[in-house]
């Protein structure tokens, strides 16, 4: 698991990198997340980092626009 801080780090990218996203898009928060997340395990923990594998997924997420 993660410390408090990380865990915070984490959810910041993730609210940076998804926030012109629809909060009904849950499936592409969700890929987007899973794949932060992922990176964070792998080692992953600069902020920078985080929000380039998070604009990655979210242009390769499902949504029901495409």
């Amino acid at each position: 698991m993660f410390v408090t801080a990380t865990t915070a780090l984490l959810r910041a990218v993730l609210d940076e990198v998804c926030e012109g996203i629809s909060s009904r898009e849950t499936g592409a928060r969700s890929h987007v997340a899973a794949r932060i997340l992922e990176a964070a395990s792998r080692g992953e923990v600069s902020p920078e980092g985080l929000r380039q594998v998070g604009r990655q997924a979210l242009s390769q997420a499902p949504t029901m626009w495409r």
